[in-house]
């Protein structure tokens, strides 16, 4: 389960248009047209290709519990591709992204301040370049932990430094033990 990824993702569906589909005989289907064959979503889905037609048909209605969730991870992946892209871009360029965190928060500091980390309940308004970083590291396939890392640079910057007006001297920021992460754009 990636904390960070998964965040950014649900940020991003909240600017769908449409419903996801809900019944698994819409999904399956839309996932058909998605990647142009049965063949294809039964390989994806690891299922046969005559059960992949069943669903189509909706010849089968309820799908196991496992089966569900991977059909349900697959059509979010894919759903308004468009609508997904402009969002990122608007957040990338314009709008920025707001972080929603109760996490271990410290800093690297100069001997005789007070840099101890303690549990922390931070919602700040990052600016965009910390959004595309955010977003063209997931899309390079970057882990929780470098996503985690922008994440605090990202926090130094605007929260401990306030744009560079004050904590000149800090040096780095401990970002740690996540208990919540929301992002919205």
């Amino acid at each position: 389960m990636s904390t960070f990824g998964d965040g950014l993702d649900k940020a991003v569906q909240k600017a769908f248009t449409r419903p996801v589909p809900k019944a698994a005989g819409a999904q399956m289907r839309y996932l058909v047209r998605q990647l142009k064959g049965t063949r294809a979503v039964a390989q994806m889905l690891r299922i046969s290709q005559r059960t992949v037609e069943r669903y189509v048909k909706d010849q089968i209605k309820k799908p196991r519990p496992d089966l569900a969730a991977r059909l349900e991870t697959e059509v979010r992946k894919r759903w308004q591709p468009q609508i997904r892209a402009r969002a990122r871009q608007k957040a990338a360029t314009t709008g920025g992204i707001v972080i929603d965190t109760r996490a271990r928060i410290g800093y690297t500091a100069p001997i005789g301040t007070t840099d101890e980390d303690r549990l922390r309940h931070l919602t700040v308004a990052l600016p965009p370049q910390y959004a595309a970083r955010l977003f063209d590291a997931q899309e390079q396939g970057a882990g929780d932990q470098r996503l985690q890392e922008i994440a605090a640079e990202a926090l130094k910057e605007v929260y401990f430094q306030d744009g560079g007006r004050r904590a000149g001297s800090l040096e780095e920021v401990q970002f740690t033990d996540v208990e919540h992460l929301d992002f919205d754009l």
